[in-house]
């Protein structure tokens, strides 16, 4: 269960949190069936019947019997999302892709738009119109009586907390940007931004290979590198909303310039330009030309496994580091860096234990994401979900004045 009872509030407030719960669960899991609804939370029969009435009439859950998933028995209740009654956009910008889906309750993705890959996004207005022309395509595509309740974006940058700015993605050339208000001005809808590693924990936790787990390192990008912390089951966000860049830990006092001033940062030596670099490939040649490189290495090709292997070494070191910083459950590595980790696992694993000490490299599973390059979708629809799953009734009605 996510959430507890809460109590020494008003009824009003106890509603909401209830109303709130039941469509979380429901959200989380696809469906939860009534008879558990009411054991998990405590309350009795007829009020969990007059709470998923509530959320119905709303147009946020339909109510169906068990037996039409084929189960035996005396048919009972099930609650799952509505497939027309809300959804939001998610977006994923990234240094050479944009992608921005429609997803609904429960977490599919109804929709979703490619942008072309070779577009300069280092320009705000630019990037803002392409995102905002998608958009309006998915809106125009949904159903009449489907309702957007927000937008979620997941950008490669450090996102000040308390009011979305974007302070600064080197590897787009942005320092001090609105893209949230921005966008949410242009499509007239609440946005909300965040970092994409920080995304891509959230959305392994909820609906990838975190399910379970409380502590969690993501470890993700593609040109820069970020990570994602969870402690607790909580982000790990800093006094700003800062924590987490890991790209930026200085590893090799030798190693190259950073975009961020500094040099022998971890994302220097690690991500896909790390390996075509190594590979004695042109850096910036794409994802087909890093996995063309990891093909080769699976084919014994002596140049692509030996740069396949220094990169390796080098995102164990990374590993090695947060192994012991943060005492994880499991570090996940996403994006491109999972690519890598499946081509070179061994390699990464001892030069994870040479790296760390011995009680929290114990404790620790690593792991390729299970989400992939969904994660960071994922991640941005479940952010832009929070105020609904948070006040279902309020938020529609909010929308809708």
């Amino acid at each position: 269960m996510t959430r507890r009872r809460i109590r020494g509030s008003t009824q009003d407030d106890v509603r909401r949190h209830n109303l709130g719960t039941i469509l979380t669960e429901v959200h989380r899991h696809g469906y939860r069936s009534r008879a558990l609804l009411t054991a998990e939370m405590g309350l009795n029969r007829s009020t969990i019947g007059d709470l998923v009435a509530e959320l119905t009439e709303a147009g946020l859950v339909l109510q169906r019997s068990a037996s039409a998933q084929g189960r035996a028995g005396r048919p009972s209740l099930e609650v799952v999302p509505s497939p027309e009654g809300v959804y939001v956009l998610a977006v994923d910008l990234g240094v050479r892709h944009l992608a921005v889906a429609r997803v609904g309750l429960g977490g599919d993705v109804l929709d979703r738009v490619d942008v072309d890959s070779e577009r300069d996004w280092s320009d705000l207005d630019i990037t803002v119109d392409a995102i905002a022309e998608a958009c309006r395509g998915l809106r125009r595509g949904a159903p009449a009586r489907a309702r957007c309740v927000g937008v979620g974006l997941s950008v490669p940058g450090v996102v000040r907390q308390e009011d979305g700015l974007l302070r600064f993605a080197p590897n787009l050339g942005w320092t001090d940007l609105p893209l949230g208000a921005r966008l949410g001005e242009r499509l007239d809808l609440p946005a909300v931004i965040a970092n994409d590693a920080d995304l891509g924990a959230l959305a392994e936790h909820w609906r990838g290979v975190a399910v379970g787990y409380e502590h969690v390192v993501v470890v993700s990008g593609e040109i820069g590198i970020g990570g994602g912390i969870l402690v607790g089951g909580r982000p790990l966000r800093g006094r700003g909303g800062y924590a987490g860049e890991i790209g930026h830990l200085r590893v090799n006092p030798d190693g190259r310039p950073c975009r961020c001033g500094s040099s022998g940062c971890l994302e220097t030596e690690i991500g896909a330009d790390a390996l075509l670099r190594e590979a004695g490939r042109r850096p910036g040649s794409g994802m087909d030309a890093y996995r063309a490189v990891l093909a080769e290495a699976a084919a014994g090709d002596e140049e692509a496994k030996n740069a396949a292997a220094r990169v390796a070494r080098w995102l164990g070191v990374g590993v090695g580091i947060l192994v012991n910083t943060f005492n994880p459950d499991i570090v996940i590595l996403g994006g491109p860096l999972g690519e890598l980790y499946k081509a070179t696992a061994d390699i990464v694993e001892e030069a994870t234990a040479r790296s760390s000490l011995v009680a929290p490299r114990e404790q620790v599973r690593l792991a390729a994401s299970a989400l992939g390059p969904d994660a960071q979708i994922v991640g941005a629809a479940e952010l832009a979900f929070e105020p609904l799953l948070e006040d279902p009734i309020g938020t529609l009605t909010h929308r809708a004045a």
